[in-house]
C-alpha cells in the first residue's frame, strides 16, 4: 500500500500537487532522481523528471547517496544542508536517491506547460473544503 503526494512544477515556475494510491504508483518505484518517466499518471502528455522527494519523517532525498535507505552522512554543503562556515561539517540522516515505498513526497519538473483547467481544479477543491 503505497501512496505518494507527487508536486509537479511546470517550465513556467507553476506547480500542480496530485496524490497517487496503490497500482498508480508501481511506474515509480525504483526510479532514479533525475530519470524521466511517462506524465500520463497524473493526466499529462509528456515527461516527468524526478527532482527530489522526502519520506514520512521529512528526511530528504540527495541523488548522491545510492539505494533507498536512510544513511547519516558527513556533508559540507548541498540539499539538506543550512549555510555552514568554511570548512565546517556536519553528519545529518538523508535517505538515498532511489524512489522506494518509504517515500512519501515526490517532487517532479514537467517538460511542458500545465493545462489552466488541473490548476482551476486544484483550486476549486480547496474552496470546498473550506466552506
Amino acid at each position: 500500500m503505497t501512496n505518494f503526494k507527487l508536486t509537479v512544477s511546470d517550465i513556467k515556475g507553476k506547480s500542480v500537487t496530485k496524490e497517487l494510491k496503490d497500482n498508480d504508483c508501481n511506474p515509480l518505484l525504483g526510479l532514479l532522481i533525475g530519470n524521466e518517466t511517462d506524465a500520463s499518471i497524473v493526466g499529462l502528455k509528456g515527461k516527468l523528471k524526478v527532482t527530489g522527494g522526502s519520506d514520512k519523517s521529512g528526511v530528504p532525498m540527495r541523488s548522491d547517496i545510492h539505494g533507498g535507505a536512510r544513511k547519516r552522512v558527513l556533508l559540507s554543503k548541498g540539499i539538506g544542508l543550512k549555510d555552514t562556515e568554511i570548512g565546517q561539517r556536519v553528519r545529518k540522516l538523508m535517505r538515498g536517491n532511489t524512489i522506494s515505498e518509504e517515500i512519501y513526497q515526490l517532487n517532479c519538473k514537467f517538460d511542458g506547460e500545465i493545462p489552466i483547467e488541473a490548476s482551476e481544479e486544484k483550486s476549486e477543491n480547496s474552496e470546498e473544503k473550506k466552506e
